[in-house]
C-alpha cells in the first residue's frame, strides 16, 4: 500500500496521509491542517499540490480505485471464476482482499466508506464489484458449479451483497463472534457455514467435527 518515505514524492506522502486519516475519521472530519501535520508539510503546500481538500479527496479516490483495480486483476488471474467458490478458489472478494492487503493497510477502511458514500467513485467501485460478481457467476455456471437462476443479475447482486456484508461489518462481526471473520481462524469458521447454506439452504447439516458455541 505504501512505499518507504524516502521513495515517495511529497505529493504521494500527502496523499497517503490523507488516505489514512480519511479512512480513520471520514473525509468530512479531517482538515487540511491535520493532513499537512501528518505529512510534515505546510497547509499551503497541500493546497499548492491539490487546490483544495476536495481536490485531494478526488485524487485519493482515484488512487484507491487504481490500487483496487490492480488487486482485482491479480485476484481474478489467480482464481478466475473460482473467486466466489471457497471450495476451489480464494473464497470471496472479502477474503481475497484480506489476503492481499497488509493488516495495517488503510485501504479496507477507506473502501468501506467509499462503498457507502454517495459519490461517483463509490458508485464506480460498486459497479466494478457487481460486474466481477456477475462474471464469476457466469464462469461457475459454465463450469457446471452453479446455475444462473431465474434472474442472473439479482443472483449476482445477492452473492455480492452477502460477501460485502462481511467486509463492511467486519468489526461488528468480530465483536459478536470473538474472531475477525477475515483472519485465518475466522475464515475457517465462516467458509464452511457459508458453503453449507449456499449448497443446501438453512436446512444444511453442520460441517466439521466440533460445532462452535455462540
Amino acid at each position: 500500500m505504501r512505499s518507504t518515505p524516502d521513495d515517495r514524492t511529497t505529493r504521494a506522502v500527502i496523499r497517503d496521509e490523507a488516505l489514512r486519516l480519511f479512512a480513520e475519521q471520514g473525509p468530512e472530519k479531517v482538515t487540511v491542517r491535520q493532513i499537512a501535520a501528518a505529512a510534515g508539510v505546510s497547509a499551503g503546500l497541500v493546497v499548492h499540490h491539490f487546490g483544495s481538500k476536495d481536490g485531494l479527496r478526488g485524487e485519493v479516490d482515484q488512487y484507491v480505485l487504481a490500487v483496487f483495480e490492480a488487486m482485482v486483476d491479480e485476484v481474478t488471474n489467480e482464481g478466475g471464476a473460482e473467486l466466489l467458490d471457497p471450495g476451489t478458489g480464494p473464497g470471496s472478494l472479502s477474503e481475497a482482499f484480506a489476503r492481499h492487503l497488509p493488516p495495517d493497510s488503510p485501504l479496507p477502511g477507506y473502501l468501506r466508506r467509499l462503498l457507502l458514500s454517495d459519490t461517483d467513485a463509490g458508485r464506480q467501485l460498486f459497479r466494478r464489484l457487481f460486474d466481477l460478481s456477475h462474471a464469476a457467476l457466469d464462469g461457475l455456471t459454465a463450469a457446471g458449479l452453479a446455475v444462473p437462476g431465474r434472474d442472473p443479475a439479482v443472483r449476482a447482486a445477492f452473492l455480492l451483497a452477502n460477501d460485502l456484508a462481511v467486509f463492511l461489518l467486519r468489526d461488528h462481526l468480530a465483536e459478536v463472534l470473538g474472531t475477525d471473520p477475515l483472519s485465518a481462524d475466522g475464515i475457517a469458521r465462516w467458509a464452511p457455514e457459508m458453503l453449507s447454506i449456499y449448497a443446501s439452504g438453512l436446512n444444511a447439516s453442520p460441517q466439521g467435527d466440533t460445532p462452535h458455541q455462540a
